[in-house]
């Protein structure tokens, strides 16, 4: 059994020789990376980074979370937040910008005037719904599981796997084990494991990455997690739905870092009969960070895309609501019984 080949010809040819005329590449992912974002940002990097006549740099437009912190490469990383100026230069330098993880400009916050306003070619690799025209070649496929999946196929369809070293490998493998939540949705396809089984061919050690992905906590996380568990979990059964929230005032008692809360909206799905569960958080007063995920075929992406301005995958979306938190739950609760018509076909599952 062979990896599939899911990449138009054309598109995998113009990417290759963009990539091959360039020398200056700069690598860019969305607001508030995770997984995903940095795995492939960085995985490309370090491929990339193998050719001796190529400078590649990643640049984040915020301050990415500590317990990606071990991926290779993460050291190296250009926080736009922190070193705007750097960030602006390097851009202007570009003469290849990838897009990675992102259908849209706006979701690079503070690197969007930036990115539009450099002058190289770029490449967009995505598997969000509905990517605008902001690339050279767009490499967009939504029902792929994650954009590090998407990467592996262009670098194999490319005839580059030889190229895809220990550290490569490493961060392509967390993209794919964090968008899936751990290979618990989104995972039904066989090339999946298929490319699982190349990456572990280069030496990593996916148990040793399971566990610093997900089992290596700070105190403040357990707590914070437990606290929101405990005090914060509303379960609203009429409407198969789960509720978490944590006000900045939360966060703050919790000494809240980024990437604390991840994996906390996946809890309430192991509740049975609940379908779909909604985390908020107050980053900051009059903005709200929404994430939801859900069993079966309960649409959650839909959800976000019309309240939160969002999307993401059938099981696993996110958007954001400027406003109070208070009127964020206002809107997911009045609007939870439209979505009731999804929940008969979930509810033995």
């Amino acid at each position: 059994m062979t990896i599939s080949k899911i990449i138009s010809d054309d598109k995998v040819s113009a990417a290759k020789k963009l990539i091959e005329a360039s020398r200056r590449i700069v690598i860019t992912c969305h607001k508030t990376p995770d997984g995903d974002a940095l795995g492939s940002s960085l995985g490309l990097a370090a491929v990339l980074a193998a050719d001796s006549n190529k400078s590649v740099c990643v640049i984040t437009p915020d301050t990415p979370p500590k317990n990606l912190g071990f991926l290779p490469g993460a050291d190296h990383i250009v926080i736009a937040s922190r070193f705007t100026d750097k960030a602006k230069s390097l851009l202007a330098a570009a003469d290849l910008v990838f897009c990675l993880d992102y259908n849209s400009l706006k979701r690079i916050d503070r690197l969007e005037p930036l990115v539009a306003q450099a002058t190289a070619p770029r490449i967009m690799i995505d598997h969000h719904l509905d990517p605008e025209p902001i690339a050279n070649v767009t490499i967009s496929y939504p029902a792929e599981s994650s954009t590090c999946v998407l990467l592996y196929r262009l670098l194999h369809q490319m005839g580059w796997d030889s190229r895809i070293n220990a550290d490569a490998a490493t961060c392509i493998y967390t993209g794919m084990l964090t968008d899936t939540g751990n290979f618990s949705y989104n995972s039904n396809n066989p090339d999946l494991y298929l490319i699982i089984a190349e990456l572990l061919k280069t030496g990593i050690n996916k148990d040793t990455i399971y566990n610093k992905v997900w089992n290596t906590n700070s105190s403040n996380r357990l707590r914070i997690c437990g606290y929101a568990i405990y005090r914060k979990m509303q379960l609203i059964p009429d409407h198969c739905m789960a509720l978490i929230t944590l006000s900045r005032e939360e966060l703050n008692e919790f000494e809240y870092i980024k990437g604390d809360t991840e994996s906390l909206v996946n809890q309430p799905l192991s509740i049975p009969g609940i379908v779909w569960s909604v985390f908020m958080r107050e980053d900051e007063p009059g903005f709200v960070k929404v994430s939801t995920r859900s069993t079966g075929t309960f649409p959650v992406n839909t959800i976000c895309e019309r309240l939160f301005g969002g999307g993401g995958h059938c099981n696993a979306a996110g958007g954001e609501f400027h406003g109070s938190l208070a009127d964020a739950v206002d809107t997911i609760v009045k609007a939870a019984p439209d979505y009731d018509i999804y929940l008969t076909e979930n509810l033995d599952r």
